[in-house]
């Protein structure tokens, strides 16, 4: 691509059941996550972003319970490494009055409601697309935005949805 513009990556839409289901989505995710990496999480209201964080959470192996940052703007979460959980739809796209600016380096940040505010802050992040439920099945659409370290375009990497069950055991015939 040109210089200067961004390169997206798109990994397959997954399908997701129940709200476990979304947080066992997220952990995976976590594997791929460095410190200062950045994910932002889009979709409306109920569309499961505090669920994938706290799936982020476990995966991360961070401290205590992950709820949504609502009215408190940002939470941080300490572990081996920092996650800071943000709620960006107050901010009026301004992070900066986070205090948060000393630990960036040090931490996966997540921000749920950060499109349009995220990407004046990093050229490189994940951006997870979640959606409402609809037939007990949440469609969730991770894409790579941006570039790594040595220039390539970054690869999202879909973590599998939870196999399906084994099969049972064909009956046996009564004698």
């Amino acid at each position: 691509p040109p210089e200067g513009s961004e390169t997206r990556r798109g990994a397959d839409q997954v399908r997701l059941e129940p709200v476990d289901d979304t947080r066992a989505f997220g952990a995976p995710l976590a594997s791929d996550l460095r410190a200062g990496d950045w994910v932002i999480l889009s979709g409306p209201l109920g569309a499961g972003k505090t669920a994938l964080t706290q799936g982020i959470g476990r995966g991360l192996k961070v401290n205590g319970p992950i709820t949504s940052p609502t009215f408190v703007i940002a939470r941080v979460h300490q572990g081996p490494l920092t996650l800071i959980h943000v709620d960006a739809y107050r901010l009026q796209g301004d992070l900066d009055d986070l205090g948060i600016d000393e630990v960036l380096d040090r931490s996966v940040v997540v921000v749920e409601w950060g499109e349009g505010v995220v990407e004046s802050l990093s050229d490189t992040h994940l951006l997870v697309a979640t959606h409402p439920p609809h037939a007990d099945r949440r469609p969730v659409t991770p894409t790579a935005v941006g570039r790594s370290s040595d220039g390539q375009p970054i690869q999202p990497r879909t973590p599998p949805a939870r196999p399906a069950p084994a099969p049972l055991p064909a009956p046996r015939p009564v004698p």
